[in-house]
């Protein structure tokens, strides 16, 4: 019977989510909250003393809520993700630099000569034989084996190359969804602070809005908090979907440079 293995990112994916809510969440216990309480105690002793006093907008206070909270689990979760695959983009991108295909110069690749090649392809380990570049290279060999047609070997690389981008497109999906639910978990905390604000319109009536400046705090702070996170997270989604186009694009190149304008069918 055979074993059916786990893919290696979705465990990758699986504990940098487990580690990432650990670490975090232990952070705004020991360090977050803890710094957030005493700063709104300080300032509300230094308004009494001085109703002129002006709060100041400390980070602490930015970011203590539970929505800030998750807003940065998801946002280094979905860095963690893009570091894995840009990691997998840049090994790829070694493979551009070796001359897989040792073709000098003049020389011709005839049908014949194609098991040679296909045999330095497959000598390869497997992790890099799984890569786009090995696995366009030695389909383009067994096409032009198979058909001794050069326009079919073209049409084959290119079709692989399309077949990549596509899937890395599709795996971009998680981040994208990420860094729109960042965003919405800010509007989730507005609505909760403007919610309570309201439930304190009682109290502002009577002099006392303290209740109310901070329950709109948690409102304003968590989306303030959660757009600036998916901003960046989207530019570097758009920075990595960069990186994995011209992966795509200069295998292919290399291709049909290093290989298919070598071949003849006669």
């Amino acid at each position: 019977m055979k074993k059916k293995n786990i893919p290696v990112e979705f465990v990758y994916q699986l504990f940098a989510l487990i580690i990432t809510i650990i670490v975090i969440h232990a952070f705004y216990v020991t360090v977050v909250r803890p710094n957030a309480a005493r700063i709104i105690e300080e300032q509300a002793e230094a308004l009494a003393a001085d109703p002129a006093y002006v709060k100041e907008r400390r980070v602490s206070i930015l970011i203590k809520d539970m929505e800030q909270e998750a807003c940065f689990i998801l946002g280094i979760w979905a860095l963690a993700i893009m570091g894995f695959k840009a990691v997998q983009v840049f090994a790829e991108r070694q493979l551009l630099d070796v001359d897989l295909v040792p073709v000098a110069d003049g020389m011709r690749i005839l049908p014949e000569d194609t098991r040679e090649f296909a045999r330095q392809m497959q000598a390869l380990p497997d992790d890099r034989q799984r890569m786009l570049l090995p696995r366009t290279l030695l389909s383009a060999l067994r096409r032009f084996s198979t058909t001794r047609n050069i326009q079919d070997v073209a049409n084959t690389a290119h079709t692989i190359c399309e077949s990549e981008a596509d899937r890395l497109e599709s795996e971009l999906s998680m981040i994208r969804y990420i860094s729109w639910a960042i965003p919405s978990i800010g509007f989730i905390g507005t609505v909760r602070g403007i919610g309570e604000a309201l439930a304190q319109a009682d109290k502002a009536v009577q002099g006392d809005i303290a209740g109310v400046t901070q329950s709109l705090g948690v409102a304003f702070n968590s989306t303030f908090i959660a757009l600036l996170i998916s901003i960046f997270l989207m530019f570097l989604v758009h920075q990595l979907q960069l990186l994995q186009e011209r992966l795509v694009f200069d295998s292919e190149s290399y291709t049909n440079e290093k290989l298919i304008q070598h071949m003849r069918a006669d």
